[in-house]
């Protein structure tokens, strides 16, 4: 089977790699920040409300593979402010149903690409 290399509309894309990519029926997402579709950056010093357009993107994304939030099976969170993994962890409980948790792993680490991005998320899903 062939591998499947997208950018979705919905995501914004600045270049240099694909948002997702299919290999059989696996999805693998790209490490979303708090982008909206056009390149904005929002929340900026909140992480309550970038976790939220994470979680937007993720759901896109995802959609877009044939897949949803309750496939995901492996979840990579990496945050730079302590202070927002239970902001981020209320997002994540609205987004991902109960029955539907996957493995995760989240890193506190001192920076990421961009200084204003206080979290990213990057997401292996099934496709059913």
């Amino acid at each position: 089977m062939a591998i499947t290399r997208s950018n979705p509309p919905g995501i914004y894309n600045p270049g240099g790699y694909s948002n997702v990519v299919i290999d059989g029926n696996t999805v693998y997402i790209a490490g979303q920040v708090s982008f909206d579709e056009h390149g904005n950056k929002v929340g900026l010093g909140d992480g309550r409300a970038q976790a939220e357009q994470i979680f937007k993107n993720l759901k896109v994304a995802l959609e877009s593979a044939g897949s949803s939030m309750n496939h995901i099976r492996k979840i990579n969170v990496f945050v730079t402010h302590r202070e927002d993994i239970p902001l981020y962890v209320q997002e994540r409980i609205k987004a991902i149903p109960p029955d539907a948790l996957p493995a995760s792993t989240l890193v506190v680490c001192s920076g990421l690409f961009d200084t204003d991005f206080r979290i990213e998320v990057e997401v292996i899903a099934a496709i059913p």
